[in-house]
């Protein structure tokens, strides 16, 4: 199967394709884990999880309180129309919700597994098998599509990487495998992509990540207040209050998303096989994977570009 070269963007009328991997060259955005992907990092292995109930939550949320608020203020003028706002909103949120369940009933699929030091990817699958890939053969794209209507222009994308099964007997459903982060496309899925490209050509200390959340030692209200004053000594209490405490509250409900991590991700699901926890363990320095010639090439060109580009007047 034919892959685009990495930097290589297809655009058309109502989309927009950006090729990032093979060869995983910088891109040039800061790396940002916007969808909390990261469930485990140290100087070995990075685990990648495609679980994020807390985006569902907050995706659905603003909905649901958007129908409850117009029909609570609309009740004493027109109780008909109030009732029917809370029909049509149960209409079309019903179907989110349902998913939203569905993914709660189901088993948190187990992550993948990118281990810097051997520069390889582990992909489990639901019964038991595994895939050990080659890092610089992942692809990866951030895909965007727009659709315009009476309500204006809407933009959705995606983040999509795809690995390929090494074994060439592999049956023909078993040969491919994705990941796909709803996370907008664009900048956004580049810079999400940027904290696998970086900690496996970079290290550990170039991402940064919010582990630190499955530590719930700490009640939900503890932890709340905790992430309060933290947000303040950043922003300031105006802007925590406004943000943190209203919209996060009443807005995208991070309470909700709290309870629900702590139901499904405490802890987040593990490689457990044999083989695999071998495969994990750290290496001397001396017997590190290294990159290919082609990969280092084609970063040393990347980066002069990028140089470039910001030396460049404006």
């Amino acid at each position: 199967m034919s892959t685009p070269t990495a930097g290589t963007t297809k655009k058309g009328l109502f989309s927009r394709n950006d090729y990032l991997a093979p060869l995983p060259i910088p891109t040039g955005k800061k790396p940002c884990d916007v969808l909390n992907t990261i469930w485990r990092k140290n100087d070995v292995f990075i685990d990648i999880g495609n679980y994020s109930i807390g985006s569902a939550v907050m995706a659905m949320w603003p909905g649901v309180v958007l129908f409850l608020a117009i029909s609570f203020f609309i009740r004493n003028i027109d109780p008909e129309f109030s009732r029917d706002v809370l029909i049509l909103g149960a209409c079309i949120m019903a179907l989110p919700i349902f998913w939203l369940i569905q993914g709660l009933l189901r088993e948190v699929p187990l992550p993948v597994r990118f281990n810097r030091q051997r520069r390889e990817v582990c992909v489990p699958s639901d019964n038991g098998e595994y895939w050990i890939v080659p890092w610089e053969t992942v692809t990866a794209a951030a895909t965007q599509h727009s659709s315009v209507s009476q309500g204006g222009r809407v933009t959705m994308g995606l983040l999509v990487i795809g690995f390929e099964n090494p074994d060439p007997t592999a049956s023909e459903d078993n040969r491919h495998f994705s990941l796909g982060f709803p996370c907008g496309g664009g900048t956004t899925a580049m810079a999400l992509w940027e904290c696998m490209r970086s900690y496996m050509e970079i290290g550990p200390e170039a991402v940064e990540d919010q582990t630190a959340r499955f530590d719930w030692s700490k009640g939900i209200w503890a932890t709340y207040l905790d992430d309060l004053i933290n947000a303040a000594k950043l922003r300031g209490w105006l802007i925590t209050a406004l943000w943190e405490g209203f919209c996060g509250i009443f807005i995208f409900n991070t309470l909700l998303i709290d309870v629900l991590e702590r139901w499904k991700l405490n802890p987040p699901p593990d490689l457990t096989h044999p083989d695999i926890l071998e495969w994990s363990k750290p290496l001397p320095p001396e017997q590190w994977a290294q990159r290919s010639p082609a990969l280092a090439a084609a970063i040393a060109q990347r980066e002069a570009e990028l140089a470039a580009q910001s030396e460049a007047p404006a």
